[in-house]
């Protein structure tokens, strides 16, 4: 039994693997495999699910998904519009620590980095800070050939530890209950069916009938598999909208983003947003304006 299991292609020559994508839209369904990735958005945003939460990302960032942590990349909407032509863009490099590489972290002076790694086997955001950085490395290791992009590699990993014990994980649960390939895609599909319906009048009732289950069915299938009921489930992606509106820039105020993501009233949004982040709409975006302005004096 297992989640999706996806296979990463390894050539028979190479413990790295660094993989450039162009497409229209990234992988659509929740996978995972036994590689850890470091995965850098070069251009395109969207959703990103790991394990049982979920995080938006944009062009610039950069997020550590560790061995076996299910996870997704779903594009925003309009990715999938084919008149939009707007391609999304990432480099990730794979690495499997107990595979080819197991000897080489096992030495002594692996034990910093191993031990980080396994620290963190429930990934991360990079900081922005570090991000730079980072992406130079990536482009190193894709570009080596040989020994050198061994080489580029360990570099590459003494940059990741230097992020430094603090960065959230990207999910709570790493333990979900594993699943046939098919629970996999019918996940991923009831995942896709909220995420293309969260701004309307969704109801369990709606997701059910879309699954082919009945809704006490439905309940304790989608509890069971990630953690969430489908009420915190459904919040959370109109939550993580609704960040993304907020600091997109585009000028709206707070009462037409609530409206916009699905909630009824402002009172309602402004509760469960709060439930969900920690903070009012108000103080998520001046956050947001004073870790840009930090970063702008910084650079």
């Amino acid at each position: 039994m297992k989640v999706l299991q996806f296979t990463i292609p390894v050539a028979h020559d190479k413990s790295v693997i660094t993989d450039q994508v162009e497409l229209p839209y990234h992988y659509p369904h929740l996978h995972r495999h036994k590689e850890a990735q470091l995965t850098w958005i070069q251009r395109g945003e969207g959703t990103l699910i790991a394990g049982n939460n979920m995080h938006a990302f944009a062009e610039g960032d950069i997020f550590y998904i560790g061995p076996n942590l299910p996870h997704l990349f779903k594009s925003n909407p309009e990715y999938f519009k084919s008149e939009d032509h707007r391609p999304v863009k990432a480099l990730t490099v794979f690495f499997n620590p107990e595979g080819a590489l197991s000897a080489m972290f096992d030495l002594p002076e692996m034990r910093a980095i191993s031990q980080y790694l396994g620290q963190h086997a429930l990934g991360f955001k990079l900081p922005a800070r570090n991000t730079q950085s980072i992406a130079i490395q990536m482009l190193a290791v894709r570009e080596a050939t040989g020994s050198k992009k061994l080489l580029a590699f360990l570099e590459l990993m003494q940059g990741l530890i230097s992020v430094g014990n603090k960065p959230e994980a990207l999910s709570t649960h790493g333990n979900l209950p594993s699943m046939a390939d098919n629970e996999g895609i019918r996940i991923g599909n009831i995942y896709n069916y909220i995420m293309q319906n969260y701004n309307g009048n969704i109801t369990l009732e709606d997701v059910a009938r879309a699954a082919c289950m009945t809704s006490e069915s439905f309940c304790r299938y989608f509890k069971k598999h990630t953690g969430h009921t489908f009420v915190s489930f459904l919040n959370e992606v109109r939550v993580n909208e609704a960040c993304k509106r907020l600091t997109s820039h585009k000028f709206e105020n707070v009462s037409e983003i609530a409206f916009k993501c699905g909630f009824k009233s402002i009172t309602n949004f402004n509760r469960v947003f709060k439930s969900v982040t920690g903070s009012s709409p108000r103080e998520y975006l001046d956050n947001y304006r004073q870790n840009i302005n930090s970063l702008s004096q910084s650079a």
